[in-house]
């Protein structure tokens, strides 16, 4: 394979490895839900108790995450409605943990085969243009969702469930919503969004400052 080939898929799964590990942050990591359920009075709005409210959420992130194929929500009531949107969520959530998984990999070997044999593109490494990229992409993103989050937040479900309404939960079918408030969900994002511009503006700034060294 061509070294500048290989520079290219370099930066490219070094943008697939940010946006995706992003992205499995708050879905892997639960004590980042738990920080919410005190602030946001969960426990009055569920009418369960915190514990109860960790149960009902690590049932449900267990089947979304593909570690249990039977979907629950702990004391909670769900419909099939509800049930159908989870198992969507399901293989979003599970193609991002193997997107990272296998980027990760290939990133590993690409960067060894390109060990010996740098090639920079325009001057510029790998890191460089992939954080570039990703970071514009999501500065944009993340710009427009900060003006109306509802509107963005819209968009998004029908982006990546088309055709359907069932994200449109009844409380009184699918309780499990009031356990997860829009303001969890912004939060999310936020996380998220820090995560891949965090890294993106690292890996600029040490190209740029090696650059200026040289």
């Amino acid at each position: 394979m061509k070294a500048k080939t290989l520079t290219a898929l370099q930066a490219i799964l070094i943008a697939v490895v940010i946006l995706s590990g992003a992205i499995a942050a708050p879905v892997l990591c639960r004590p980042f839900y738990y920080l919410h359920i005190r602030p946001l009075d969960l426990p009055e709005v569920v009418g369960l108790t915190a514990e109860q409210i960790k149960t009902a959420y690590n049932e449900m992130m267990d089947f979304c995450i593909g570690i249990s194929d039977d979907f629950s929500v702990g004391a909670l009531a769900w419909s099939e409605e509800g049930k159908a949107h989870f198992a969507d969520v399901r293989k979003l959530f599970v193609l991002d943990l193997w997107a990272l998984i296998a980027s990760a990999v290939l990133l590993t070997a690409v960067t060894i085969l390109r060990r010996k044999n740098k090639v920079l593109l325009k001057g510029h490494a790998p890191g460089f243009w992939g954080s570039v990229g990703l970071g514009v992409c999501f500065a944009l993103v993340g710009g427009l969702a900060t003006l109306d989050f509802n509107k963005a937040f819209e968009i998004f479900h029908k982006l990546f469930f088309p055709g359907k309404d069932n994200w449109l939960f009844d409380p009184r079918q699918d309780p499990i919503i009031l356990a997860l408030p829009e303001a969890f969900f912004r939060n999310c994002a936020i996380l998220i969004l820090a995560l891949i511009l965090i890294p993106c503006g690292i890996l600029v700034g040490y190209d740029l400052a090696k650059k200026r060294k040289q």
